[in-house]
């Protein structure tokens, strides 16, 4: 992904962003340049088309907690009930935050499984293929094998850097540049990407956080009738 804007300083990129502080800084969503990959029905090849995305609005899903944070970019979950649940079961697995997994693949590719970036990575993760590869990854467009996989390698990275500032960081410019700079990589597309990633995660902690604890789904109510000593027929809800 390639972002047109104002490099965010290291102290707005800071302790709390990720762990739900306000972000005044304004959102720039760029046209991006997106490449996918279908199946040709005629002759069965692979045929790789490049399109220009506009930046689109989409009514956010809301599951679990996750919503609109009042001033800041809602959480949009993948429009596939089955993607939902993958991303669900393979967070669970790696002890990882689905609203983190989420607010990856968003910035990452918008949820589609067919995304390749004009530097080759596929898929909705993203991947290298020389990062696939490694993570033995046979089939980057197959949603389960690609999520399992961009989840592993973020948890190694956290591992790594101790920090999902750096650790996103990482995942966006590589582990090498964190290591050579010991912080966010001076490179705008890097702090972008943490600032977007970080905002989306960080207004859906919120929103979570705002449901009340262990609160129950309402009950639906039931009418009850009787009849009193005088022959009366009253109704109550209970």
């Amino acid at each position: 992904m390639r972002f047109c804007c104002q490099v965010l300083s290291l102290a707005a990129l800071g302790g709390g962003l990720l762990a739900g502080a306000e972000v005044t800084n304004p959102t720039i969503e760029p046209v991006r340049k997106l490449a996918t990959v279908r199946v040709d029905p005629g002759s069965g090849r692979l045929v790789r088309r490049t399109t220009v995305v506009a930046p689109k609005v989409i009514p956010p899903v809301v599951v679990a907690g996750a919503g609109v944070d009042s001033g800041n970019a809602p959480l949009q979950l993948a429009p596939d009930a089955g993607v939902n649940e993958i991303i669900d079961k393979v967070a669970r697995q790696y002890s990882m935050d689905p609203l983190l997994v989420h607010s990856v693949i968003q910035v990452e590719s918008s949820y589609n499984k067919y995304a390749v970036s004009p530097k080759g990575a596929q898929g909705m993760m993203q991947l290298i293929p020389s990062t696939a590869r490694t993570l033995g990854v046979k089939n980057p467009f197959d949603a389960r094998e690609n999520i399992e996989a961009g989840v592993r390698y973020l948890k190694q990275l956290q591992a790594a850097f101790q920090d999902d500032r750096l650790a996103l960081a990482a995942y966006n410019s590589g582990p090498a540049a964190v290591a050579k700079y010991g912080s966010i990589p001076p490179y705008a597309e890097t702090q972008n990407y943490v600032y977007q990633v970080g905002k989306r995660w960080g207004a859906a902690r919120r929103a979570a956080e705002r449901k009340p604890a262990g609160s129950k789904a309402e009950q639906p109510k039931m009418i009850e009738q009787f009849v009193d000593s005088e022959g009366r027929l009253h109704l109550r809800m209970r």
